[in-house]
């Protein structure tokens, strides 16, 4: 995978992180506790990480045996 495909996919990830985390920050209500801004970080986190997977398994191991390959008999 290229420089710039890296470059492209962590600036995604980086940007669902930061939009899901202002969606949340604004439908949450103000006065917040400590777990409120643990939810809300975990959400985040959870949404970039699925959006990360999501394209790596639609671009990058579109192949059949990209994640399982069998070993050669000798």
């Amino acid at each position: 995978m290229p420089w710039g495909r890296i470059a492209i996919l962590a600036a995604a990830t980086v940007i669902v992180f930061g939009t899901v985390a202002a969606v949340l920050m604004i439908l949450i209500p103000a006065p917040r506790k400590e777990t409120d801004d643990l939810v809300i970080g975990t959400l985040a986190t959870f949404a970039s990480l699925a959006t990360l997977f999501g394209v790596m398994v639609t671009t990058v191991f579109q192949d059949a045996n990209a994640l399982f390959t069998r070993r050669k008999k000798e």
